[in-house]
């Protein structure tokens, strides 16, 4: 049989996909022995035919791997699938999502630089901006939000990168992605955007003009409180010159079972997230309702304090509501300790619906002023909306309110 040498190469056959073939199929390399399900390579090291491959791999010479601290089949399968999905250049993983901000940051900033962060961010991220960074000689700048004013004048005089989430933890407040880039590439500093909230399904920071995306893994990649992980997506320059040799020397490697895991809820990802968005619209609009509730945060509904922008920016509404019960801290123990099918757990993004207390758990770090100017108040509750029935949801959060 005549060789076809017009075959296209796996790259453009990916490039070519839609999102669902992309998530099932993107990055993966089967070895010689033909496996239908991505193989795990639970391996520290590779070996060599010969000491000249070694070195030529070690010189950069010779493609291979060589340790799994800087690189692995599974890991590299993952990083692929996620860089199709976001439509990013290229992708590393790491071993939390702490660890893809704490990298993010770190790889590019030195003593004398500037960090302009948004204000409200998840409470280790605050630990970074506040404490880690300046004892390093880096300044770091706090700015609300939703202020443009005071993202304009925070960067006047320049900085190195800018930091931000959104939707924030908890409060789901955003920020404007796009003009916020803006000023921030007039003063000359990159833009990380940390989108875990939302899911490249729901917001692509990149299209709006962000440089860097970072993401809890943990959280909806995963799907269903299996493992750690963490990834970082941006251009090749970025990641190839300035991140690779800070994971290369630091070393918060990925496990390549973790990036299995990892890999196989990417194959049920839109489904889920889908899924999730559904129904926490149904219970956001639910607790709505009830007037046991003060408060409900969710992006996509018109009472959304930043409504015009959620629809603009955000193509579904996300997996989370936050609520205000009455009573403060007490008041909102009672609602947990009440429910009886959502769980209380600090993590989210979970097929399993979980609830928090911000202010006792994930931000009891911050000074009590600090919170109460985030929006984040005793009787705050942080719900990740699950896929269980969510009539099953209702009822119990019905059964709780009654507490």
């Amino acid at each position: 049989m005549a060789e076809r040498t017009n075959e296209p190469t796996i790259e453009a056959r990916e490039e070519g996909w839609r999102l669902a073939t992309r998530l099932v199929r993107g990055g993966t390399r089967r070895s010689e022995l033909g496996e239908v399900s991505e193989a795990i390579f639970l391996t520290a090291g590779f070996r060599y035919d010969e000491a000249e491959e070694a070195a030529a791999r070690f010189k950069g010479e010779s493609d291979g791997y060589t340790y799994s601290r800087l690189g692995n089949p599974t890991l590299a399968m993952l990083e692929r699938r996620l860089a199709l999905l976001e439509g990013a250049e290229a992708c590393r993983v790491v071993a939390t999502g702490m660890a893809a901000v704490t990298a993010a940051i770190l790889c590019q900033v030195k003593a004398g630089d500037r960090v302009v962060a948004a204000r409200a961010l998840f409470g280790s991220c605050r630990y970074v901006i506040d404490e880690l960074l300046p004892r390093f000689g880096v300044t770091t700048v706090l700015v609300d939000g939703p202020d443009l004013e005071g993202w304009k004048a925070a960067l006047a005089p320049g900085a190195r990168c800018v930091f931000l989430e959104s939707p924030a933890n908890p409060t789901l407040e955003l920020v404007d992605i796009k003009a916020v880039c803006e000023i921030a590439h007039q003063a000359g500093a990159r833009v990380i955007v940390d989108n875990v909230f939302a899911t490249p399904l729901a917001q692509r920071p990149l299209e709006l003009g962000a440089d860097i995306v970072v993401y809890s893994a943990t959280k909806y990649i995963d799907g269903q409180g299996r493992c750690l992980g963490g990834a970082i997506l941006g251009d090749a320059k970025y990641v190839n010159d300035v991140l690779l040799p800070f994971l290369r020397h630091t070393g918060p490697a990925l496990s390549p079972f973790n990036a299995w895991v990892l890999l196989k809820g990417l194959e049920t990802f839109k489904l889920r997230v889908d899924a999730h968005c559904r129904a926490a619209a149904k219970v956001a609009d639910w607790l709505a309702g009830d007037k046991r509730v003060l408060k409900v945060l969710y992006p996509h509904r018109a009472d959304h304090p930043q409504a015009a922008l959620a629809q603009r920016q955000m193509r579904l509404g996300g997996g989370v509501v936050s609520f205000d019960v009455p009573g403060g801290s007490q008041g909102a123990f009672r609602v947990m300790n009440a429910l009886r099918v959502i769980d209380i757990s600090n993590n989210l993004g979970d097929t399993k619906s979980l609830v928090t207390h911000p202010t006792t758990t994930t931000h009891q770090r911050l000074p009590a002023a600090e919170r109460q100017a985030l929006g984040i108040g005793d009787g705050l509750l942080r719900l990740s909306v699950g896929l269980e029935d969510v009539e099953d949801l209702i009822e119990d959060l019905d059964r709780a309110l009654r507490a």
